[in-house]
């Protein structure tokens, strides 16, 4: 086993050195290109489930009136805030959104159905807000 398998931490303080230092003959690159694509899914994979996590809320804000709270609006506020610093981060992901947005909706469906205990089918199949409305902080659906 290699140090990057069981010291990932250590792995990468030396091979940063080694960068800085000029030590290129000392850096795995194949590994550094690796984990550097990782990083950039982890990105893409957290946007995700931050959309997920906002359909979800404005799902239950829809279907289930009668019982809206103060949290579910905040939590509407704090996912379509970090959704926005993700973005302002990270500006290549924004044209990902409008083609992660039905992998984030079905994955809002399961969420809703789990926290709200209605059956599937009470949600829209396909997303029912058009993408500028779920980011908007004043939209919530009726």
């Amino acid at each position: 086993m290699n140090l990057q398998e069981t010291d990932f931490y250590r792995w990468t303080q030396e091979t940063a050195h080694a960068l800085r230092t000029g030590h290129y003959a000392e850096v795995d690159m194949q590994s550094v290109a690796e984990e550097l694509e990782k990083m950039g899914a982890s990105e893409r994979r957290e946007l995700i489930n931050r959309l997920a996590v906002l359909l979800m809320h404005l799902l239950k804000w829809q279907y289930q009136p009668g019982i809206r709270s103060r949290s579910w609006e905040l939590t509407l506020i704090e996912q379509r805030r970090e959704i926005q610093d993700l973005l302002e981060d990270n500006p290549s992901l924004k044209p990902q959104l409008q083609v992660k947005l039905d992998k984030a909706y079905s994955k809002a469906i399961l969420k809703a159905e789990k926290e709200t205990n209605l059956p599937a089918r009470t949600f829209p199949v396909q997303c029912p807000y058009p993408l500028e409305q779920i980011l908007q902080e004043d939209f919530y659906p009726d």
